[in-house]
């Protein structure tokens, strides 16, 4: 069929890629300049302005419920490298693991981020604050990357909230660059498999509503990322971990990779718990038993 789209449409380029299962769509190009003097300004602007855009690279025909992406702006920082801003089926995200592991890999890999050297080092300004990733590469190629997360903690542990349909469900509430309220899988009564993919986003929006009425907190420094991404559940590993936690529903989705801004928070959760050392490794495994390994630093 001989046609060309009329000039005057919107033309998007785009990546698509996944990290560890999950999907990362990395805009390219043609996206409008995004005003701001901070991330988290580029942010609520990207909200108020541009949320039909995100949208119509989120959802069907182009994308599909558990879609995921980012758009690079220029950094804000004196010393950062670029800027990100994060986008999904629901919204406008303040951090996202995968993301940074999918964008570096993939920005160096196809040119689309310069950096020399064997081991280089990226830092990216992202709405939850400074995310410092290192790529390793053999032969040229990046064969992993490794980041250093903004300042994780726990916000309380040992947590129970009433859920109208499931009942009393215990959790611990934590932030790895986004809030989550863990929770222990066996409390609503479904294993982490794929075939109970429906009843756990389910459970997961119910928990959170829950849990956001029931715990009131703020972020110490930003208003903005002042509540709960998503619930993460927690169940036995079946490959890799001595540790439990298997899936993440962060929206009305489900996460396929392990969740790094939810490892980040898990790893605060066993570090205060007293389960792990300082830079002992922590291997949380997804719902497909693909991999994050994490490790608790202090300054």
């Amino acid at each position: 069929m001989d046609w060309t789209p009329p000039s005057s449409w919107t033309r998007i380029t785009s990546i698509d890629a996944h990290t560890a299962g999950e999907p990362l769509r990395i805009i390219t190009g043609g996206i409008p300049s995004i005003p701001g003097d901070t991330i988290l300004a580029k942010r609520r602007y990207a909200r108020e302005h541009l949320d039909g855009l995100r949208r119509s690279l989120m959802w069907e025909p182009r994308g599909h419920a558990d879609m995921y992406g980012c758009i690079l702006t220029e950094p804000v920082t004196p010393d950062g490298d670029l800027g990100v801003l994060f986008l999904h089926n629901e919204g406008w995200s303040t951090m996202c693991g995968h993301g940074v592991i999918g964008l570096v890999q993939v920005g160096l890999e196809t040119g689309l981020i310069q950096a020399e050297g064997e081991e280089p080092v990226i830092r990216l300004d992202t709405p939850a604050g400074r995310v410092t990733a290192t790529a390793y590469r053999e032969d040229g190629h990046v064969t992993h990357v490794a980041f250093r997360n903004v300042p994780s903690y726990v916000v309380a542990l040992d947590q129970a909230v009433e859920v109208n349909g499931i009942g009393r469900v215990r959790y611990d509430l934590a932030f790895g660059g986004a809030y989550y309220a863990f929770v222990p899988a066996a409390d609503v009564g479904l294993s982490l498999t794929s075939d109970n993919y429906r009843g756990l986003i389910d459970a997961g929006i119910q928990i959170k509503q829950a849990v956001t009425a029931a715990h009131p907190f703020s972020h110490p420094f930003e208003s903005d990322l002042s509540f709960i991404y998503g619930t993460i559940f927690v169940s036995e590993a079946q490959i890799y971990s001595p540790f439990p936690q298997r899936l993440s529903s962060p929206t009305a989705e489900v996460d396929r990779s392990p969740t790094g801004t939810g490892v980040s928070a898990r790893t605060a959760i066993h570090y205060t718990r007293g389960d792990i050392s300082l830079h002992g490794p922590f291997v949380v495994e997804s719902i497909l038993g693909t991999a994050f390994t994490g490790k608790q630093w202090k300054k």
